[in-house]
């Protein structure tokens, strides 16, 4: 489904539309959408990316041009999830804020990385699949493994 406030660029491809959920987000010129996505209101995806099957993208996410999300990626967007207030009170939507993640431009990510809640994850930089991102990601750097540490690093 992709709701009618799903603001699409020129050229977006998402070949199977029916096997996709997207609502209240931005998708830039030219990014590729694979099946079985959701991507949350608010997110901004840039040009030219590339989000692989089954990612979830929710609210808080922003990422630049000329990112690759590989599959089964998911990002995070609360540090503390909870299910009900401390009263017992289901926790609806005004009783938490999403934390901002950002991906900049050139950036990678492997297959099923999970990125936590208020991350930077550089230009340029590649996220080795199955990485669990606690931390920034410096420009240029590989990070791998769980919690994800640098592999290397270049200028």
């Amino acid at each position: 489904m992709i709701s009618s406030d799903v603001i699409l660029g020129k050229n977006v491809s998402i070949p199977q539309k029916s096997l996709v959920n997207l609502f209240g987000c931005t998708i830039g010129d030219e990014t590729k959408i694979g099946a079985f996505i959701e991507i949350k209101k608010g997110v901004i995806i840039g040009r030219r990316c590339k989000i692989e099957p089954f990612v979830f993208i929710p609210e808080g996410i922003t990422i630049d041009d000329g990112v690759f999300i590989g599959p089964h990626v998911s990002f995070t967007n609360d540090p503390y999830p909870k299910a009900i207030n401390p009263d017992g009170s289901l926790k609806l939507e005004c009783n938490w804020t999403a934390k901002k993640t950002r991906v900049m431009s050139g950036a990678s990510i492997g297959a099923g990385a999970v990125i936590l809640p208020g991350i930077t994850i550089g230009k340029n930089a590649m996220v080795g699949a199955g990485a669990v991102v606690t931390k920034d990601v410096p420009d240029n750097t590989t990070v791998i493994g769980n919690p994800a540490k640098i592999l290397n690093h270049k200028s």
